[in-house]
C-alpha cells in the first residue's frame, strides 16, 4: 500500500515557496534558458517521493526525462531523476522537491533499515508504525514507511479498535472492561480487538480473553520475551505486538522475543535523507 499525494498538496508546496513568482531568476534575466536538473544520492538510500518530485516539477512546468520508484533500495551517487525546461521552472520545482524527497525518503530508509534488523531475527514479525506523525504530514510519512517495507499500525481513530487505559477508566478498570469484549465483537464483527497491556500480569490477563491482539508497552525484552512464551503457552493463536522506545538500534533485540508485531514511532524522527539537486544549461 503506497499512497501518492494528491494534486491539491502539490500544488500547495509550490505556493507555500513560491506564492508570488522567483525574485531572484525574474531580476537575473534567466527564466527562458534551458537547462536540466538531475537528483542522486549521498548514502545509500530507499527512496521515496519521487512520484510527487516528478509532478511538482510538472506543475512548474517542466518535462521528466528519467525517474525511479518510490521503494528502490540506491547505493550512494546514483542519479534517480532528472528534468528538463527553461530556468525559471527548474528552480520553481528545485528545493520544494529536494525537501519533499528528503523527508520522505529519510522516514523509508530508516524504516528499511528497522524492517531488515527484525526480520533477519524473526522472518515473520510485522513492523507497524503510530499515527505520531506530525500534524499535517501523515500521507507522505504513510507512503515512506510502507516504501520502507512497514505498514501503518492504525490510520486514525475511525478504523480500528485499540483499547488503553485511558479508555478503561470510565469502565470500572481493566477487569471490568474484559467481561464486555464479547459484546464489542458482536457490535464490530469485522474488526480485530486490540488492548494494550502496561504489565505482563495485564497482558496474560487480557490473553486470557477473546481479545485477537495484546499490545505490551515499554516491557524490557528479557521480560517480555518470558511473557511471550507464558501466553502461548495457553493461547497460541493470539497475537502479541510489543510498544513503546523500539528503534534501529534495539528492534532485532524486540524481534527476538517472539512477538509477531513491533509497534514504533521512531522511524517519523531523525535525519533527512541527503539528496543533490544540479541545476545547469542546456549544451
Amino acid at each position: 500500500m503506497i499512497t501518492c499525494l494528491p494534486d491539491s498538496d502539490i500544488e500547495r508546496f509550490i505556493e507555500e515557496d513560491c506564492p508570488y513568482g522567483d525574485l531572484t531568476t525574474h531580476l537575473l534575466g534567466i527564466g527562458q534558458q534551458n537547462g536540466e536538473i538531475s537528483f542522486t544520492t549521498r548514502h545509500e538510500t530507499t527512496l521515496c517521493g519521487t512520484e510527487e518530485a516528478a509532478r511538482l516539477l510538472e506543475k512548474c512546468g517542466c518535462t521528466i526525462t528519467q525517474t525511479t520508484p518510490s521503494g528502490t533500495l540506491l547505493a550512494a551517487g546514483v542519479v534517480f531523476l532528472k528534468a528538463t525546461g527553461p530556468a525559471r521552472s527548474l528552480h520553481a520545482g528545485w528545493k520544494v522537491a529536494v525537501n519533499l524527497l528528503e523527508c520522505a525518503s529519510g522516514i523509508a530508509t530508516r524504516t528499511a533499515k528497522i524492517v531488515n534488523a527484525a526480520r533477519e531475527i524473526n522472518p515473520c514479525v510485522s513492523v507497524l508504525t503510530t499515527r505520531k506523525t506530525f500534524p499535517g504530514t501523515k500521507k507522505l510519512a504513510i507512503k515512506a514507511i510502507c516504501s520502507g517495507g512497514a505498514l501503518p499500525h492504525r490510520l486514525g481513530l475511525s478504523e480500528t479498535i485499540l483499547v488503553f487505559k485511558q479508555h478503561t477508566v470510565f469502565m470500572g478498570g481493566l477487569e471490568s472492561f474484559l467481561r464486555q469484549v464479547d459484546s464489542l465483537k458482536r457490535e464490530a464483527p469485522e474488526t480485530r480487538v486490540i488492548v494494550e497491556a502496561d504489565t505482563p500480569d495485564e497482558a496474560l490477563l487480557i490473553a486470557g480473553t477473546g481479545v485477537e491482539v495484546v499490545q505490551v508497552d515499554k516491557l524490557a525484552t528479557d521480560q517480555l520475551k518470558t511473557l511471550v512464551e507464558q501466553i502461548r503457552q495457553f493461547n497460541p493463536r493470539i497475537k502479541i505486538s510489543a510498544a513503546g522506545g523500539i528503534n534501529e538500534q534495539n528492534a532485532a533485540e524486540y524481534a527476538a522475543t517472539g512477538v509477531d508485531i513491533l509497534v514504533l514511532s521512531s522511524v517519523y524522527f531523525g535525519k533527512p535523507a541527503d539528496i543533490g539537486a544540479i541545476i545547469t544549461p542546456a549544451a
